[in-house]
């Protein structure tokens, strides 16, 4: 059997990976170099030289266009400084504990963090000194995250003290500002001992910024008995790159509950990851995705037991219009030493438009023999009987629209613990599909 080379196509291949290489020398040379924790960045940095930059020859990223990525040249984060009036739509009155970071650096004149509550304890790189946790979560080999890990300037640690529950939500946010295109490293470190509890809302946005690139990571450790509800909110700008994991580990008896919620950038991708490492535990995985014109919006979940007797649910949806496209890939992973695992996955797709596109793929992967595992896809379009029912009640073809839209993104949005912040991003959906 003989196979035909195309000596083109070879050449095109090789000029490629001969760009993503130079680019990432380029994006390498931009990063801040702070002093301490040395080893796992450098660490991180081989990593990131010995696998590269991915292309859509890369099965993970096939579905995603990066090349708009590669072809902007950002430069290095510079320190910047907003006023509390410029970021008063961001402020939630309920959420009284604030952090507040501005193109990677902690901006304490934003945040407030004078008055904690009893059992929550906040540091930054800064005062931060023996952070154990950091970097020994599971998920942190991929490319962008070792770069994350060999780039953040500053980092965020929530540490929530044993047997203590936090009533009120943290509010943890990320701002980008600044008129020419910069890549940010925004990283965070929650670690919940035994027995505690607590609500996160991590939200990622830009006040006046030109393009950018943002790319961070968050890492979750949670004890025994102890309980997280993660909302990770991304409204970046229309013109902004967002990728960001989440990587959690879960010990015995523990509940993880994150709700996903991606609004915004011309690109973005959210990789969590989730390690139950200790049987019993509970893990909730559930994600809105809003992708319009030309958006192009990816969610790679990856959720790996370890132990016996553990729950888990996941539901994801998208609403894809325009011309813009989605993609998830949920993989569930279960184990032999998983017996008697119940886990669910459903991803469900709403169309509007004809040229709209989506590529769902939930995936289960099962060893073991005694378990109770289901997964399911669905994409579909707006119902023309349910559209005509409610114009029959008297609605114009778009508020019916609208009004079936909203049922279908309010069941994720409906999760958010704030009512104010769940109405003002039903309204940016509603708005954005309009």
């Amino acid at each position: 059997m003989t196979v035909e080379v195309n000596p083109e196509a070879v050449a095109a291949l090789s000029t490629a990976t001969q760009d993503r290489q130079a680019y990432l020398t380029h994006l390498l040379a931009q990063r801040p170099n702070p002093k301490g924790l040395e080893d796992m960045r450098q660490s991180a940095l081989s990593i990131v030289q010995e696998r590269g930059l991915p292309s859509n020859r890369d099965e993970d990223w096939r579905f995603t266009d990066l090349s708009g990525l590669y072809k902007t040249a950002f430069t290095a984060p510079t320190a910047a400084s907003l006023s509390l009036e410029e970021i008063a739509p961001l402020i939630l009155a309920e959420a009284p504990v604030r952090l507040v970071f501005v193109n990677g650096w902690f901006a304490p004149d934003l945040s407030a963090i004078d008055h904690l509550p009893t059992g929550l304890s906040i540091s930054t790189l800064a005062d931060a000194g023996n952070l154990p946790e950091l970097g020994q979560q599971p998920g942190l080999s991929e490319v962008f995250t070792a770069l994350n890990t060999a780039s953040f300037a500053d980092v965020a640690v929530l540490r929530i003290a044993k047997n203590q529950v936090i009533e009120a939500p943290i509010h943890l946010l990320y701002l980008t500002t600044g008129d020419t295109p910069i890549i940010t490293s925004p990283r965070g470190l929650v670690v919940a001992e035994a027995n505690s509890a607590a609500t996160l809302i991590e939200e990622y946005a830009a006040v006046k910024a030109a393009s950018y690139f943002t790319n961070a990571v968050t890492e979750v450790n949670l004890g025994q008995n102890a309980q997280l509800h993660h909302h990770r909110i991304q409204r970046d700008a229309k013109t902004a790159f967002h990728i960001g994991t989440t990587s959690v580990s879960q010990d015995r008896d523990s509940r993880y509950a994150l709700t996903s919620l991606s609004l915004g950038g011309q690109m973005s991708r959210h990789n969590p990851v989730v390690v139950p490492t200790a049987e019993q535990t509970d893990t909730t995985l559930n994600g809105l995705t809003l992708a319009v014109d030309q958006q192009v919006a990816d969610t790679h979940s990856d959720l790996s037991f370890t132990g016996p007797h553990c729950t888990a649910q996941q539901l994801h949806k998208c609403i894809v219009d325009n011309r813009a496209r989605a993609v998830f890939n949920g993989r569930v992973f279960v184990p032999k030493l998983a017996q008697q695992t119940n886990a669910s996955q459903l991803s469900r797709n709403l169309l509007l438009s004809a040229k709209a596109r989506v590529d769902t793929k939930p995936q289960l992967e099962i060893i073991a023999d005694d378990v109770k595992c289901a997964h399911g896809a669905t994409v579909s379009q707006l119902d023309d009987e349910e559209v005509f029912y409610l114009q029959s009640r008297g609605l114009d073809r778009n508020s019916a629209c609208d009004l079936l839209v909203e049922g279908f993104a309010a069941e994720i949005i409906d999760q958010l613990p704030i009512a104010e912040q769940r109405q003002t991003l039903l309204n940016a959906v509603l708005s954005q599909i309009r």
